[in-house]
């Protein structure tokens, strides 16, 4: 038990450590992964490699990597001014435009991580385009997606129910479940949206309109003064699109180049269940080949401080699981004789833990633990089991998780230090809240 509390004292530490001095997390939780290896396991430090996530190395790597082609060779400008168009000024509904285009995906069998991979550089490129908080945009599409993450065909909603399939005992409730979760990401969706600058947005949308008319009353003075000759606008007269400062970029055939082969990426990913990172990188890596003369200096839109950080985080929680101070903790747990307090541990150790690991994996590896209390028929299965799986990915919002290093990468190098600590913030509040609230509302009232 000593080695479980120290693990976790030391995690503590990391995190002290990390936001009051100018260092890398990455960087302090590998030393003390090697710290923890070498005292607990004598120096065997295969423990510590083999913690190691390169599988999200090579998704960092090969997302950023592609879509810094995209960027150098103006490909996301000419989607960022597309899309603009298409939204044409309306500030104030744009992020909840982009948090319903990311539910869309997931709720159809795409992966939280595939979604948010392609449409996070877009979403931030719009975020600059518009002025708009970056940590809004970002958390919006990191919950937008969430919302489909249970959905019945999607890939972790089928292995949680085929999970609890399996488990003697047990049945899954595939509807609660997908209901469940997507209710409660709309809710934060909510709360995301006016507490990262939604009524801002507001005012500025009624101010445009006002500017809107101002301009067309300008234009139709013009066209009067002008005996009707069809002339619409004076030299002092800019277009609506002009006044909010939307330059039109050319489609050029370096662009479609690059937009194929992103929309490759993306459907070959979405319907073979390809993994992400690997075709990625694969593809930049030809891409690159092919038009090097328009991807100049690409390498260096690679986030490599970004895939430091989360690299050292999620190594340390390998090496933890390893000792096994996770199963410790959900064990623990459902050996107390208050079912709610139970409830409320296992939850707060699924959050806990995927904000740092992976969903999936604490997701499986917690119901067959929770399994006896679960049957002991205190509570209901099914409101569990939605409190647990929420629990476990709403907290994908931390700059750690796979989806939330994604978001970080593709910020601008200005803003990352902002959306790095705006998304710690609110990680940190759904590891708290997350549970609380999921067992007040859903465990509670089934008791």
């Amino acid at each position: 038990m000593i080695v479980h509390i120290i693990g976790i004292g030391i995690l503590a530490i990391i995190f002290v450590l990390g936001t009051t001095r100018p260092i890398n997390l990455g960087v302090l939780s590998l030393f003390a992964g090697i710290a923890l290896t070498a005292v607990v396991a004598g120096g065997d430090f295969e423990i510590l490699y083999n913690a190691f996530p390169a599988d999200l190395l090579i998704l960092l790597v090969g997302v950023t990597f592609l879509f810094g082609i995209a960027s150098i060779n103006g490909t996301i400008a000419w989607l960022v001014d597309a899309s603009a168009r298409l939204v044409r000024g309306n500030v104030a509904v744009l992020p909840w435009a982009i948090f319903f285009v990311s539910a869309i995906p997931t709720t159809a069998g795409a992966l939280g991580p595939a979604t948010v991979a392609f449409l996070a550089p877009i979403g931030l490129q719009l975020a600059k385009r518009y002025d708009i908080d970056r940590r809004l945009i970002g958390l919006m599409i990191v919950h937008g997606s969430a919302c489909g993450n249970f959905s019945p065909i999607n890939v972790l909603g089928a292995i949680v129910n085929q999970a609890l399939e399996g488990a003697e005992g047990l049945s899954s409730f595939p509807l609660i479940l997908f209901a469940a979760n997507f209710g409660y990401n709309v809710l934060l969706g909510v709360v995301i949206y006016f507490v990262f600058g939604g009524r801002q947005l507001i005012r500025r949308q009624l101010a445009s309109r006002g500017s809107e008319r101002v301009l067309e009353m300008r234009a139709a003075g013009s066209t009067q003064s002008s005996g009707g000759l069809g002339v619409t606008e004076g030299p002092d007269v800019p277009k609506v699109e002009d006044a909010m400062g939307l330059a039109h970029e050319k489609l050029t055939s370096t662009k479609v180049v690059t937009l194929v082969t992103i929309a490759l990426v993306a459907a070959i990913t979405l319907s073979a269940g390809v993994d992400i990172g690997i075709l990625a990188l694969s593809a930049a890596v030809i891409l690159k080949l092919i038009l090097w003369k328009s991807s100049e200096g690409a390498e260096t839109a690679i986030a490599w401080n970004v895939v430091l950080l989360v690299g050292g985080i999620v190594t340390y929680i390998g090496v933890l699981q390893y000792f096994g101070t996770v199963e410790f903790v959900g064990e623990s747990a459902s050996a107390l004789d208050n079912p709610l307090l139970t409830a409320l541990i296992i939850c707060a150790v699924a959050a806990i833990v995927s904000a740092f690991a992976s969903s999936t994996g604490i997701i499986i590896a917690l119901i067959p633990i929770a399994s006896p209390f679960l049957l002991q028929g205190e509570i209901s299965i099914p409101a569990m089991i939605a409190a647990l799986t929420i629990c476990a990915t709403v907290v994908d919002s931390t700059p750690f998780s796979t989806v939330g290093s994604l978001v970080l990468a593709s910020a601008e190098a200005e803003k990352q230090r902002s959306v790095y600590r705006g998304m710690l913030a609110w990680g940190a509040a759904m590891v708290v809240t997350a549970p609380l609230i999921t067992v007040l509302v859903l465990v509670l009232p089934t008791m």
